[in-house]
């Protein structure tokens, strides 16, 4: 694997990202597939959001499915991490696991990682003995080794020694999927030095430097300019930073931070949902750790709107199938991910990126929880019909049968967001773990939130004025 091919994924995905909400680019694509409207509605427009999908459920085959499918990708996070460092390679060629020589890591791995183990030990894949071992060398590294600013990390380091690569950033949002792992493991583990070392990992971050002169923070910093110019200020995967920085009881984010980032609303085929410029794993990554189910703040219910918002990619990409015959209701699902011709930041709607046929296992993967069957089905078909898209390590990152062509490689972040939304589907195992952190808690709290009556909700909360039972968005979101 060339390396210095895939050296700056991560960061150029946010970049490519910051470049369409800022100049509001809606490729001609959309037009022909019926995207309606994606910011503010106009009085003409639906007083109200159509109404979420009808939940679904999984069944005993689905169960067992993903029981497998979680066995093999745990593997992933045990044998591509340094169990000294317990840093997580970024990537690796699934094809050849056992000889790739790969040093890249990330701290968005080893965050979800962190989490994989604590799933691993639940289900028995992984001893007792064996993971809380693991776990203490994770977090005694990270407390006295690996380089930090302020409390937060560099995105990529050397999974052997920790060593900053590729110049790359102190990550804000990487850092914050770093502290959910490590905040689910406090939880999961009966250890009082998992707990110490958890609390005093937490309490280090200093968000009150991130947000000192603005309330909306910033992607990053680098040692050799400061802060990097780009600001987390629409709707994306910055819910779980902005939540973790408000529960802080050290450095803690004031709670005005969570009503300066903007949620527009996008319309597709009589959907209504907050969204944004981006592919669906905006989507996904927050509720992978915090549970929005049966409450909302001022705004929306977060998980009906990931629903909405998922049912809304499936219908774009059977539009898409006019074009690309193999989208259909059985393959559906594009994300960030590797194509034929490198890395795309590709999805929609709008139509983003080259889109040419591609299937991302990970788009119905993370969504399995806003849409089981649905999900279930384009999983179960591309295992059965597709057999090189399986590998080792579970689901290659991506493959395009129209082209013949099947990635080699696993991407860490794209594996963790299937496994552990796989684990919530199936028992909200992580959802209930994070979320008797303190800070969790506190987080939500601060930013407003109230359980409410939900249809469809799985933990529906009693009634509250937070909107109307079922509505993803409130009658006037603002932003």
């Amino acid at each position: 694997m060339d390396e210095r091919k895939f050296g700056r994924i991560a960061r150029s995905r946010r970049e490519f990202l910051r470049q369409i909400a800022s100049l509001g680019i809606c490729l001609p694509a959309c037009a022909e597939l019926g995207f309606a409207s994606f910011l503010s509605p106009s009085p003409e427009q639906h007083a109200r959001p159509a109404p979420p999908p009808v939940k679904t459920y999984l069944s005993r085959d689905d169960d067992q499915f993903l029981d497998d499918l979680e066995r093999t990708t745990i593997c992933y996070f045990w044998e591509q991490a340094n169990p000294q460092t317990g840093l997580v390679k970024d990537r690796c060629n699934a094809r050849k696991a056992t000889t790739d020589n790969a040093v890249v890591a990330s701290i968005a791995a080893t965050g979800f990682g962190l989490s994989a183990i604590c799933i691993g030990e639940k289900r028995g894949f992984i001893s007792l003995n064996e993971a809380r071992a693991r776990v203490l060398n994770s977090l005694r590294f990270l407390w006295k080794t690996l380089p930090h600013h302020r409390g937060f990390f560099y995105h990529f380091a050397n999974v052997h020694t920790g060593e900053r690569l590729w110049d790359s950033e102190i990550s804000s949002v990487d850092t914050a999927i770093l502290l959910c792992g490590i905040l689910c493991c406090r939880q999961h583990f009966e250890n009082s030095e998992i707990r110490d070392l958890a609390r005093a990992i937490f309490d280090r971050v200093d968000w009150t430097w991130l947000s000192e002169d603005t309330t909306l923070l910033p992607h990053g910093w680098l040692p050799e300019v400061g802060f990097l110019p780009y600001r987390w200020d629409y709707y994306s995967e910055l819910m779980m930073m902005y939540l973790l920085g408000m529960g802080s009881s050290s450095h803690p984010l004031k709670p005005e931070t969570w009503d300066a980032w903007k949620r527009n609303i996008f319309e597709y085929d009589g959907l209504r949902y907050i969204g944004s410029f981006a592919p669906l794993f905006v989507h996904q990554y927050s509720q992978a750790w915090f549970d929005f189910r049966g409450k909302r703040d001022r705004y929306a219910d977060y998980f009906q709107n990931s629903a909405i918002a998922t049912d809304v990619h499936r219908r774009f990409c059977l539009e898409l199938g006019k074009q690309f015959p193999d989208y259909s209701d059985d393959l559906w699902g594009i994300t960030a991910s590797d194509s034929e011709t490198g890395y795309v930041v590709w999805g929609g709607p709008p139509a983003m990126g080259p889109i040419d046929g591609t299937v991302v296992p990970s788009a119905a993967g993370g969504s399995i929880p806003f849409l089981p069957q649905p999900s279930m089905r384009v999983l179960r078909n591309i295992r059965n019909r597709y057999p090189a898209a399986w590998c080792t390590y579970g689901f290659v990152n991506a493959f395009n049968p129209l082209k013949n062509w099947y990635d080699n490689d696993v991407v860490a972040i794209d594996t963790g967001i299937t496994l552990l939304m796989a684990e919530n589907a199936r028992t909200g195992f992580v959802w209930e773990t994070f979320m008797k952190n303190p800070e969790a808690a506190r987080g939500m709290l601060r930013a407003g939130f109230k359980t409410y009556q939900s249809p469809g909700n799985q933990k529906p909360g009693p009634p509250s004025s937070a909107g109307s039972p079922g509505n993803a968005i409130a009658d006037s979101p603002t932003g």
